[in-house]
């Protein structure tokens, strides 16, 4: 009862933080990436911590010294020179060689958790508890009842929680989705994606990952809902192996490095999505929207737009970029911005935990199509969840004897708390309580 009291009085509220203008004036700026951002003149300054030193943690870390308003004041990696060396580059003055220091620090308001995928569940959790808000790489977890249990931790604490699915802030698909929700080409018929990468990862990183599904083809299973504007209905989905022979015989869609699947959704709207794991002539990231009045689709993007004309060969002059950091640098750093802007303004994150949720269930579902040669509907994938409470979930296989009052849900958001945004706007809460708590 004591949670039910606090949700329905939930109006996010920061912690007292105090002016830091003139630590931040220090601050000496590292490149010519500039950035605006609308902040409210009456909003409290915010401070950060940031999880993990690696390649995409130092990308966030870039975006959020130059965004006003929120201000880093710790850093962490196991690998403690890591941390050091991002706490002088950007003049950040603690670091640390542990994830909870960041979490548990009392001066910070926001954790970004840039750590390696098999700790975010337990590092959402810890930070719901501490009652800090939270960006957090995708996955959530690649287990959906962890998944369920940490949205609903910080659903339960009155947190924001972003994930970050960054291709929806690459301008090119934002471009394709504006001209959706502007009916610039119609109505949509069909959604066409392809995702290949420059090369295969190592093997040892595909065994473990959660299958081509999971790990590479949930970005476009995303994006097609992004685009579509909808919840999907069912997927059929089929993999092969053709570049990487030494992963065929590992377990389920792990052994595949080349997929296609097909997404139905609401009103007769097809998706047609294609991964592989190698494209000779760097990243292949191209998207396609049929409407009834037109068609709108994405070119790859190079570093530069220079073309050659010679003899034997007419075209760009440059190779298209073949890392995924250059490919989508600006896409991490204006996902970061706008959870800034989340913070500072107390305005709704735009990537919930909610769509990281559906983003898993799409590539679960995906996987147990290909594995199974058959349609199957996201529904079957929801009705597997259990929770006992909503921080308390287990899967329950169909075959099983089910606990008693389990209720299968039909929808993801059935397994989840309102969020802070949602309660603030009232939206949701009176059903979902009366539900979970037996009002």
């Amino acid at each position: 009862m004591q949670l039910l009291v606090a949700l329905l009085s939930i109006g996010l509220a920061f912690h007292d933080v105090e002016a830091f203008s003139t630590q931040r004036s220090s601050f000496r700026p590292r490149s010519s990436l500039s950035m605006n951002v609308e902040v409210n003149s009456a909003a409290k300054t915010i401070k950060v911590g940031v999880i993990g030193m690696g390649r995409i943690g130092l990308v966030h870390l870039e975006a959020i010294t130059k965004a006003p308003g929120v201000v880093p004041v710790i850093v962490s990696n196991p690998t403690i020179s890591k941390a050091e060396a991002a706490a002088l580059q950007y003049n950040i003055p603690k670091f640390t060689n542990d994830a909870m220091d960041v979490i548990n620090d009392p001066e910070v308001d926001a954790v970004w958790i840039c750590s390696p995928s098999q700790y975010h569940a337990e590092q959402i959790k810890a930070a719901a508890a501490a009652k800090k808000h939270v960006f957090c790489e995708k996955p959530i977890a690649t287990d959906l009842a962890e998944t369920v249990e940490a949205i609903n931790a910080c659903n339960e604490a009155g947190v924001k929680l972003m994930i970050g699915l960054q291709r929806r802030f690459d301008q090119n698909f934002e471009r394709v989705k504006k001209a959706v929700e502007r009916k610039e080409v119609g109505e949509p018929i069909m959604i066409k994606l392809c995702s290949r990468d420059p090369a295969p990862p190592p093997a040892s990183y595909v065994k473990g990952g959660g299958g081509i599904f999971a790990d590479m083809a949930v970005h476009d299973l995303d994006m097609s809902r992004f685009l579509a504007g909808a919840d999907p209905i069912d997927i059929l989905a089929i993999g092969s192996t053709h570049i990487d022979k030494t992963i065929a015989n590992f377990e389920g869609s792990e052994k595949y490095d080349t997929a296609s699947c097909i997404v139905r959704y609401p009103g007769g709207v097809q998706a047609m999505i294609d991964v592989c794991r190698q494209s000779s002539f760097g990243y292949d990231q191209r998207a396609e929207v049929l409407g009834t009045k037109g068609m709108i689709q994405t070119d790859n993007v190079y570093p530069n737009t220079a073309k050659i004309f010679k003899q034997d060969y007419t075209g760009n002059a440059d190779m298209p970029f073949d890392f995924f950091l250059s490919r989508y640098n600006e896409a991490y750093v204006t996902e970061t911005i706008k959870f800034c802007e989340s913070l500072v303004n107390d305005t709704p994150v735009p990537c919930t935990g909610t769509d990281g949720l559906i983003a898993l269930i799409m590539a679960i579902a995906a996987d147990k199509s290909a594995a199974e040669n058959r349609w199957v509907n996201f529904n079957e994938i929801v009705t597997e969840v259990y929770c006992a409470s909503p921080t308390q979930c287990e899967l329950i296989a169909q075959d099983s004897m089910f606990p008693d009052g389990f209720k299968p849900s039909s929808k993801a958001e059935d397994l989840l708390l309102p969020d802070v945004d949602q309660v603030k706007a009232g939206k949701g809460i009176g059903a979902k309580l009366k539900e979970w708590f037996a009002v």
